[in-house]
């Protein structure tokens, strides 16, 4: 909060120093203007979702839809420490991985013999 109000009484000042006297009232009526435009702009899109959502428009958790709180790395954390909520969930999950294991088996190496050309797959591109 400190830093904001040093940055905004920075900026004041140059703009004091660089309106000067007579023109910095205008200015500042302006923007008082643009401030005030822009709070009736916000408050009137506010109740235009209020009609078009009805009474839900109350029920919703608008901190919850702050994309600032989202931290990728607590996401992570969070989805690697959720347990499955049942065991038929983690048996399935369980056969996949084993089945997906089996399917994706590498094929054994074999050294090509000297001149035998490497082998061509005519389907790859």
């Amino acid at each position: 909060m400190n830093i904001q109000l040093d940055k905004i009484l920075i900026i004041g000042i140059i703009a004091v120093l660089l309106l000067g006297p007579q023109r910095l009232p205008v200015y500042a009526q302006k923007l008082a203007e643009f401030v005030k435009a822009v709070r009736r702009f916000a408050d009137s899109a506010k109740e235009r979702m209020r009609e078009e959502m009805g009474p839900d428009f109350d029920d919703v958790d608008w901190q919850k839809l702050d994309p600032r709180q989202y931290d990728p790395r607590r996401i992570i954390r969070d989805a690697l420490l959720d347990s499955p909520s049942s065991g038929a969930e983690t048996a399935t999950a369980t056969a996949a991985t084993v089945t997906a294991a089996k399917v994706r088996a590498p094929a054994p190496v074999v050294p090509l013999a000297a001149g035998e050309p490497a082998p061509f797959d005519v389907e790859a591109t």
